[in-house]
């Protein structure tokens, strides 16, 4: 048939880097609530258990929770979590300045909570107060898992920093999201003059108007 040709159809856009930063994003919002969240918890469970005993011969059990032993932990955990929510309201330089921050979180929570797995100063303190003697220690010293299960947690924040660092530029923003709408933003109406205001008296007789007439 004549005058009939063929248009090509038009290819589609590939879509890898922005299902990139969609997989990337939901990964990191997941690791890193949950591994502040792991972290919070593990804090306030029982780390270690002894046994002091006093002057008078007697012995009572002493327990020790991750909180006692070291606030290092929690402290991290919540800086990592206000740097995971933070990361969406900065762009460029910034977001990788808070990123930076988040993966440190999780660096500095897996390494306090490792040196607090054999950690027993929290229990002699204890054992020194129980006792009258600054210089008692606590015997049968055992510990938990908890803390492997806080280092746990920091692990999974240490994950979310390292994602924000590799894939955060593909992220979108809370001000690119929120103030930035595809449509533009409808103009406020001004309010209707008041002939009856002598201002507005004035600009009638400015042109030419007759301001009393129908």
């Amino acid at each position: 048939m004549e005058g009939v040709t063929a248009v090509p159809s038009p290819r589609p856009e590939p879509a890898g880097p922005s299902r990139t930063g969609r997989t990337s994003l939901a990964a990191a919002l997941l690791s890193g609530a949950l591994g502040a969240a792991v972290a919070l918890l593990a804090t306030r469970q029982q780390w270690s258990e002894g046994v002091a005993t006093v002057v008078s011969g007697g012995a009572f059990p002493l327990t020790a929770t991750g909180s006692d032993v070291t606030g290092v932990p929690a402290a991290l955990a919540v800086v990592g979590l206000a740097a995971l929510v933070a990361v969406f309201a900065v762009r460029r330089a910034g977001r990788l300045a808070v990123a930076a921050v988040l993966a440190l979180s999780g660096a500095g929570t897996v390494a306090a909570a490792l040196l607090g797995a054999s950690d027993s100063a929290a229990l002699d303190e204890k054992a020194a107060r129980a006792s009258g003697d600054a210089s008692a220690t606590v015997g049968a010293l055992s510990h938990t898992a908890w803390p492997y299960v806080a280092a746990v947690g920091g692990l999974l924040l240490l994950v979310a920093g390292l994602l924000a660092l590799r894939f955060g530029r593909l992220w979108p923003a809370m001000s690119g999201r929120y103030e930035r709408g595809g449509a533009p933003r409808p103009r406020r109406a001004a309010a209707p003059a008041d002939p009856d205001r002598p201002e507005e008296l004035w600009k009638a007789l400015d042109r030419g108007e007759d301001p009393t007439g129908a």
